[in-house]
């Protein structure tokens, strides 16, 4: 997910109105004394709520069962959770004093990659321990930052391939016009390139963008095989039932890198327009796991009448508490640097998701990823790769040789 989005905020799903109500009063900063701090940067208001209202509550679940099992050296683990707002200055507010005044531990938070390029730089300066759990476009070169969400060269190399052998060679790219949609739609058009095929046009919407008839006459008349959708919000909704509307749902089929990504696609569009639709992410609320199934009937159980989206960003908020928490007893300290080299020596986690672990070359995730079909709001998973590496940002990040790097990299694939 990337920079800022100047758009309507997305409209409210039943699920995410239920669960901003069960959030206490916020922000609401947290005392150190004898607690354990962990900074929350979450949007629980906004027009990315529908996204970090999960988050937070997954964030929260997470610090009450560490505590039901005892806390960490001795101590309870105490939440300090602010509402950015989706507002930048409001993201640097909060890094400041989550850094300064609360003394936070770690930190969980950031959705856009405007957010964490916000965040970032200043949990960097102040040398406190950052954990980014959303997808996005790859790059990131900090090792003061674990970046657990899945990055083109995870997801969007295993999608177009798969995609591309169901349907055909020749494909129409449709992406949000900003930084995500940019940098994923030119990973698209390298992967259908290596795979043989062609994309014979990608056309670009602003976010406020909700009419899309020309654009489904442009794609009627060039007859591709497939469409990649590398859409975003609730105004590029409207496209797959104006696509739908228009027949054309059963003519030429759908690929999508950020269909669902959140969760509240399934809440908002009709199954009749939404089924069929193919995805490739690293966490789905389906992936038949002895350790997923748990995991769900805990989050169910946790909050049986608002219970949260799950999704990558909410999944992988709990996976980013629960490495912490093993470094954290692993080292026997707080001290991040301890807490780092834990975290790259190679250690392997059995988590909702699959197997997961960190590269220590870019503090990313190696991790299973999956491709599924929706049907009826449930995604049928169709393959599953094991223990992918982030080969994308392993092109310009080598924390090793610069362990001092502090930079956010465009990948460039010229």
């Amino acid at each position: 997910m990337t920079r800022d989005i100047t758009r309507r905020s997305m409209l409210k799903t039943t699920a995410a109105i239920g669960a901003a109500s069960a959030l206490p009063m916020i922000p609401f900063a947290a005392e150190a004394g004898d607690d354990i701090i962990v900074g929350g940067l979450h949007d629980l208001s906004g027009f990315i709520d529908f996204a970090g209202i999960p988050m937070n509550q997954i964030m929260l679940m997470a610090i009450e069962e560490i505590n039901a099992a005892g806390g960490l050296l001795g101590k309870k683990l105490k939440g300090a959770v602010y509402d950015p707002q989706t507002k930048m200055p409001l993201y640097s507010q909060f890094a400041t004093q989550l850094a300064l005044k609360d003394k936070a531990s770690v930190v969980m938070g950031g959705i856009t990659s405007a957010s964490r390029e916000t965040i970032r730089p200043i949990l960097h300066r102040y040398k406190t321990l950052y954990f980014y759990n959303t997808l996005y476009e790859g790059g990131v070169c900090d090792r003061n930052e674990i970046s657990l969400g899945t990055t083109p060269a995870q997801t969007v190399e295993k999608l177009v391939p798969y995609s591309m052998g169901l349907w055909g060679k020749k494909v129409y790219t449709i992406a949000a016009d900003y930084n995500y949609g940019q940098i994923t739609a030119a990973w698209v058009k390298r992967y259908v390139e290596q795979n043989g095929g062609e994309v014979v046009s990608t056309d670009f919407f602003p976010l406020d963008v909700t009419n899309f008839g020309p654009t489904i006459s442009k794609i009627q008349s060039a007859k591709p095989d497939m469409v990649m959708s590398v859409l975003v919000g609730t105004g590029h909704l409207g496209f797959y039932n104006q696509w739908a509307a228009a027949g054309m749902k059963n003519e030429i089929p759908i690929a999508s890198t950020t269909f669902g990504a959140a969760g509240a696609e399934l809440e908002i569009l009709k199954p009749e327009v939404a089924n069929g639709i193919l995805t490739c992410y690293g966490y789905y609320p389906s992936i038949d796991s002895p350790a997923n199934k748990e995991w769900v009937a805990k989050v169910n159980k946790r909050y049986p009448d608002k219970t949260p989206l799950l999704s990558e960003l909410s999944a992988f908020t709990w996976e980013g508490m629960m490495i912490w928490a093993d470094a954290v007893r692993s080292a026997g300290s707080l001290d991040r640097m301890k807490l780092i080299e834990v975290m790259e020596s190679g250690k392997t986690y059995d988590m909702p998701s699959g197997q997961c672990a960190i590269d220590p070359l870019t503090h990313h995730a190696i991790r299973d990823v999956y491709i599924a079909d929706l049907q009826d709001k449930t995604y049928i998973i169709k393959k599953k790769f094991s223990q992918v590496q982030p080969a994308d940002t392993q092109l310009v990040c080598n924390l090793k040789e610069t362990p001092n790097a502090n930079k956010h990299y465009e990948i460039s694939l010229e």
